[in-house]
This record gives structure tokens, sequence and C-alpha cells, in this order.
């Protein structure tokens, strides 16, 4: 089961006066590893989506559990991974890691839209397809909806 998997560095903009990573900061380094996935995994990058194509990838839905610190100078390995692929929606886990040690784990339900109604509508084939590579395996996919 690949998983997408992005490396960043804790810089001075991402944390606090407490010199940890400021908790707001770690959604933009989620959305920034979606936008990676989107156009390195995916083959569709967001400018296209939003400029050519009229289409968005909304949040729906964001849970968080932050398990320890990260500092300035750290690098985040993050790596992405499709929970679940529905008709217009798809839900995303992500986990961030600094040398071994799990730093923070992300559950992300993402909805495809038309950016012209601001509707749903179904993904299509070449984004459906991609993200079918990055599904977790049965028994990963049973334990997170039991959590």
């Amino acid at each position: 089961m690949p998983a997408f998997i992005s490396r960043q560095k804790i810089l001075f903009q991402h944390c606090d006066p407490a010199r940890i990573v400021f908790f707001p900061r770690y959604f933009e380094l989620l959305n920034q590893v979606v936008e990676e996935w989107f156009e390195e995994g995916i083959g569709v990058s967001f400018a296209d989506m939003h400029m050519k194509r009229e289409e968005g990838i909304p949040t729906l839905k964001v849970e968080a559990m932050f398990m320890a610190p990260s500092r300035l100078g750290d690098v985040l390995e993050f790596t992405l991974k499709v929970i679940q692929i529905g008709n217009t929606s798809a839900t995303l886990l992500v986990k961030a890691t600094c040398n071994g040690e799990l730093r923070l784990e992300m559950k992300q339900v993402i909805v495809h839209i038309s950016n012209v109604t601001g509707k749903s509508r179904a993904w299509p084939d070449d984004m459906r397809l991609p993200m079918m590579r990055f599904m977790g395996d049965q028994t990963e996919n049973e334990a997170k909806a039991h959590a």
C-alpha cells in the first residue's frame, strides 16, 4: 500500500513564543501536503484544477491528534494514505513523524466540487483512478473506523 510522502522543514514562521509549532500552522502544512499529492501523486495541479478545470476540493472535516511538539529546524515526514473514496468525497489519513517519532495524525475529508456551481460532483476518472493507488489495506481501514 503506497503512501505519498512529503518532507517539510519547520521554519521560524511555523513557531510560537514557546518555540514549538503553533497548532494552526499544521493545517497549513496539511494543505501543502495535499496540494503536492494532487500534483505529484494524482497528476492534477491545483493551478490546473482551479484555473482551467474550474474544480476544487474544499475540506469538509478535519480531525487532528497532536502527539508531540515539533520545533524549529525539525524535518517532518508527512505520509498520506487514502482511507476511503466515495462518489464525490475522499477521506485521507496524514501522519507526521520526525526521526521515527509520531508528532501528528490528521484525518481529512475532502469533497470534489464545481467552482462554477459550488456543488459537489463525482470524481473524474483521471483523479479517482490515481487516488486508488494510495488506498490503505482493509485491516488499517477497519481499525481506523473503530478508533
